[in-house]
């Protein structure tokens, strides 16, 4: 995170002495990016975070992703996909690479006790809402909320209110922060910037928890790519910090927040960019005034980002381009590197004159290919990519 946080109680000094009211030592925990060479946080536990009184191998079972051949343009309807269980280990995984992983859950019960030692999580809310518990404190959810959860960190999402709670995942195979140019060399973000550090909210407060024997299933790298998971049982539950201070911890930013850039032609992508990761790139597609020259066309033209592809999540509004094509609340649209992708046939025109597009969509542009899941077949539109026809039959 770019900017300075302190919650709870935590000495005047670092790695110093620090008591508890029974005179024993509180336990110190240094959770940090790039080993001891960036950001960090110091985290003061009751007890011992290292101690772990079993091991377990757990196969939450395989996901063998298949290429996207042949190649073409594909639509998926995640709404299409059955609910129940929990926002972890209830993902239906859609889209993968080496790079990061894209994932649609619909939870209607709390998950177990997570940690991603693999990558940062990027979890986006579409509907529903949740409270977010970690070792840093507790965060509240609700539609819209971009929630970032730092590689590591303890932490579970247990859903509150009577809807389900329907979430799209990206986990990184890295971290996953606000983009270089919207920061100083000193990380505070610039007067440039879309959002900034009043848009983010991060844990107030310290969550504390009793337990004994509690289980805390981690995600982890095995040989090569391969990603295996084990279970470890604490003697004590992990959620005992009384207080911590520093600049990695779990955060949200509301997508309501993010403050489109506009212009008199036709704006590209990046001006919509809120993240970077590995790789890969997350934008956020909002309400907004749009092109104001006099014979400006508001919808994009036709492109082929000829080394990426490209993922649209339509979560909200009405997608002015895509009108025409069976996009709906809930879609994913693929745009393939290899294909020359843009709006459907008469948007240009039916375009001409509009001012203003209430649209709400996450994109996700990866830089190597993405394979596609069960899920993703499952859900798939098969008639999709010949919606750029003028006659769907042929």
């Amino acid at each position: 995170m770019p900017y300075y946080r302190a919650v709870g109680e935590i000495p005047q000094k670092r790695h110093t002495q620090f008591r508890q009211p029974d005179g024993s030592l509180y336990a110190e925990e240094l959770m940090g990016q790039e080993g001891f060479s960036s950001d960090s946080s110091l985290l003061y536990h009751r007890h011992l975070p290292t101690a772990i009184s079993d091991s377990l191998a757990y196969d939450p079972g395989t996901v063998e992703p298949v290429t996207n051949h042949p190649l073409k343009p594909r639509h998926f309807r995640t709404h299409k996909l059955g609910g129940g269980g929990d926002a972890v280990l209830g993902r239906r995984h859609l889209l993968a690479n080496a790079d990061c992983r894209i994932s649609y859950a619909v939870a209607d019960r709390p998950s177990p006790l997570y940690r991603n030692a693999i990558g940062d999580e990027c979890v986006y809310v579409e509907a529903g809402t949740a409270t977010v518990e970690t070792s840093f404190g507790a965060l509240d959810v609700s539609p819209g909320d971009y929630l970032i959860v730092p590689m590591s960190t303890i932490h579970r999402i247990v859903p509150t209110g009577d809807e389900p709670l329907r979430t799209l995942v990206v986990e990184s195979s890295g971290h996953i922060t606000p983009p270089k140019r919207y920061l100083s060399v000193r990380g505070q973000f610039l007067e440039h910037s879309p959002y900034c550090e009043r848009d983010i909210r991060g844990p107030e407060q310290p969550l504390l928890v009793e337990g004994e024997d509690v289980e805390v299933y981690v995600q982890h790298r095995g040989r090569g790519a391969r990603t295996v998971w084990t279970k470890f049982v604490y003697p004590h539950h992990p959620f005992d910090v009384v207080g911590w201070d520093g600049h990695f911890y779990p955060w949200v930013l509301s997508i309501h927040d993010f403050e489109p850039i506009t212009g008199r032609i036709h704006q590209p992508p990046p001006v919509h960019q809120t993240f970077q990761g590995p790789n890969f790139v997350i934008c956020s597609f909002v309400p907004r005034k749009v092109d104001y020259h006099p014979d400006a066309i508001p919808v994009p033209y036709n492109h082929h980002n000829v080394d990426s592809d490209e993922v649209l999540f339509y979560t909200g509004g009405n997608y002015e381009a895509r009108k025409g094509s069976g996009i709906e609340q809930g879609s994913i649209s693929l745009h393939p590197s290899g294909f020359t992708h843009g709006p459907q046939p008469g948007a240009a025109e039916r375009a001409i004159g509009i001012d203003y597009f209430d649209e709400l969509a996450v994109m996700v542009d990866t830089f190597r290919p993405l394979e596609l899941c069960d899920a993703a077949l499952e859900c798939e539109d098969t008639g999709y990519a010949w919606t750029w026809n003028r006659s769907p039959e042929a």
